[in-house]
């Protein structure tokens, strides 16, 4: 039941970052700067063609390789999968749950770092540090949802313990 609240926050994040992805990339310069050096210079840069696809497959790589572990689960294809995660079991759920929700927060992580490359190559107009809520919040989702993933493991091999012992 759960998993389809994250199947919905995967889908919005999904069109969260095309939109701030295409959005940002058609206010990008020729030349598309990704880091700068103390000085304030661009140090490293690329066109803004191959930052366009650059973004696009590793947006498309991980989301196929997050949603294929999701399916694979869901769909029970494996006799593992369908040994550990039995239909009606919770864990299976709070599992899909997890693998589409992080999904969604590695999306947003994408969109924030398309934001900050933004800020780099707009300087004029954007300042980074009034966006440095931002770019602290990827790490903090990203601790969160690894501890939630241990505490959901934890939890199924303790069931898998009690049942064991039976």
């Amino acid at each position: 039941m759960y998993y389809r609240f994250g199947k919905v926050f995967h889908f919005i994040s999904v069109l969260l970052f095309l939109f701030t992805f295409l959005y940002f990339y058609s206010a990008m310069p020729d030349v598309v700067a990704y880091e700068l050096d103390e000085n304030g210079y661009n140090s490293k840069e690329i066109s803004k063609s191959t930052f366009f696809y650059i973004g696009i497959i590793l947006f498309a790589v991980l989301n196929l390789v997050m949603v294929t572990v999701s399916k694979l689960i869901e769909n029970k294809s494996t006799k593992t999968f369908r040994q550990l995660f039995p239909s009606g079991d919770i864990f299976r759920d709070y599992m899909l749950t997890w693998t589409y929700s992080f999904t969604a927060i590695i999306n947003i992580s994408l969109a924030i770092l398309t934001l900050f490359i933004h800020t780099i190559n707009n300087q004029n107009e954007i300042s980074s540090g009034s966006y440095s809520l931002f770019f602290y919040l990827i790490p903090i989702l990203f601790v969160v949802w690894i501890i939630a993933l241990f505490w959901i493991l934890l939890q199924k091999f303790n069931s898998i313990r009690s049942n064991s012992t039976i």
